[in-house]
């Protein structure tokens, strides 16, 4: 079938998108941290780690959804970033009930961990960097690869908008693919 007459059309694989590897990063430093740093009975464990997966796993739905459902995919796409935005909370709180100290903008520690977060997206190096690390360096360095996928996430959701208002949803696209084939 011609490319015009198609209104499926794949828009890429969501393992290639830079947010989905950095949520896999997030969600194995999330696993680790959990089971490392809360008590085994806290029910915060499966919150955070629930979080961290729900965030990964909706942008593969959402994704995947967007091929007939532009709006589920852009729905997906917006309960994925709700998600990681639970889990910034999470790991927010337990620096501060710790008495531990939230990395900011002009902080060595806090520039070091976004250079290192831009340029890593493999969980292997964060989980071994994470067994040498301290929890508030683990933590914070969490919370950076968090706001990267934020970030992301809302260029992801921007571009799906601009999909949407330029293409319609799918019913659009089936009544022009089925014009284009009829010659009309």
């Amino acid at each position: 079938m011609p490319e015009s007459t198609s209104f499926l059309k794949r828009k890429g694989n969501y393992e290639n998108l830079l947010v989905y590897k950095k949520c896999c990063c997030i969600d194995a430093l999330t696993y680790y941290f959990a089971n490392k740093y809360f008590n085994r009975t806290s029910r915060t464990i499966d919150q955070m780690v629930q979080a961290s997966r729900s965030g990964k796993q909706n942008i593969v739905e959402g994704c995947e959804a967007a091929l007939t459902s532009r709006e589920t995919g852009i729905k997906l796409l917006n309960v994925a970033r709700a998600s990681l935005k639970e889990l910034l909370e999470d790991y927010r709180d337990y620096i501060v009930h710790n008495g531990l100290n939230l990395w900011q903008p002009g902080d060595e520690k806090y520039a070091q961990a976004v250079r290192a977060c831009r340029v890593h997206n493999d969980p292997r190096f964060f989980l071994e960097a994470a067994l040498i690390r301290s929890d508030e360096t683990v933590a914070n360095i969490v919370i950076t690869l968090l706001h990267q996928a934020d970030s992301l996430l809302n260029g992801l959701l921007r571009k799906a908008e601009r999909e949407f208002l330029e293409n319609g949803g799918i019913r659009e696209e089936m009544s022009r693919a089925r014009r284009n084939i009829r010659g009309y």
